[in-house]
């Protein structure tokens, strides 16, 4: 596919890209390809790109976002999260005025990424409508939603920046992801992905999450670039919490552990605390400091 320096939609059926003016949607419900016809499906107000894969056990099982949705607010790692990616946002991508997420989700970032500035457009993409329900909940107007495949996005040239935290590790062909991430991305513009790290951390957590692999040092950075993109940041996250992570892994290895009890649901106290660790962690990363051991890993890249 090339799609040259062309920026807009793009048709999945025939590769046509139609620029998108002004402040109309990037995927209006009503668009059909100007060249093949093809119309896109909508549901309940947003338009679906891979409605056959629509809430299926394809990823992650859609059934976990009510669960996740009580608990992302206050936890210490969606909170510390959160925070080193809008960090991240501000100091290598001031002047971004676009962007998509993908995989957003219930919008827990998108929605910390919303308030951090003025947008003039902000997109959160999702396999499943189901996360988008409570997304959309947590957003303001004026953000837009959309059902895609994230190997197959339906857009050009269009984004200034694009962001997936804790997706791609869900998906047997992370560099498909990768690369549909650069197409939609204009040549300069900017891309930051979390993943989890260390294969030896393997648990029963990741099995719960449906992860399809742990990332080894210097794997992610490896695939951005043969994305097209040069890595302008890398850092591990959790750094100081890996001891803690270990035990905790090594507790469930061999049983069937019950994951919400080990790592959604810490006492109040220890939630206060373990978030005060990370904030810290946060702050040092964005100060300069790097970690070369942690349970997460964060990479930034720059489109070339």
């Amino acid at each position: 596919m090339n799609l040259g320096a062309m920026a807009g939609r793009r048709c999945l059926a025939c590769d046509t890209v139609e620029p998108v003016a002004g402040l109309e949607p990037v995927w209006p419900l009503d668009w059909r390809c100007p060249t093949c016809g093809h119309a896109t499906a909508e549901r309940d107000g947003i338009a679906m790109f891979a409605p056959e894969l629509a809430d299926t056990v394809s990823g992650v099982d859609p059934k976990g976002f009510a669960a996740l949705s009580r608990v992302e607010d206050g936890h210490f790692w969606f909170v510390a999260r959160s925070e080193l990616i809008v960090g991240l946002t501000r100091k290598y991508f001031p002047k971004a005025r676009k962007l998509v997420e993908i995989g957003c989700g219930t919008g827990t970032v998108l929605r910390e990424l919303a308030a951090s500035r003025h947008w003039e457009r902000l997109v959160g993409s999702e396999l499943h409508p189901s996360g988008l329900n409570f997304a959309r909940r947590r957003l303001p107007s004026g953000v837009e939603f959309v059902q895609m495949d994230a190997r197959q996005i339906p857009a050009a040239n269009l984004f200034d920046l694009t962001g997936a935290f804790d997706v791609i590790e869900h998906i047997a062909d992370d560099e498909a992801v990768l690369r549909g991430m650069r197409a939609a991305t204009e040549p300069g513009g900017g891309i930051i992905i979390a993943v989890p790290q260390h294969p030896w951390l393997w648990s029963p957590a990741d099995d719960f999450a449906h992860h399809q692999r742990r990332y080894r040092r210097g794997e992610l950075e490896d695939k951005i670039r043969r994305s097209g993109y040069e890595i302008l940041f890398s850092s591990s996250f959790t750094a100081w919490l890996l001891p803690l992570m270990a035990i905790s892994r090594l507790i469930q290895k061999g049983k069937a552990a019950d994951v919400d009890a080990y790592e959604f649901a810490p006492s109040p106290i220890v939630n206060r605390v373990l978030t005060a660790i990370l904030r810290a962690e946060v702050w040092m990363t964005l100060a300069g400091w790097r970690w070369p051991a942690g349970g997460s890993r964060i990479v930034v890249g720059r489109a070339v």
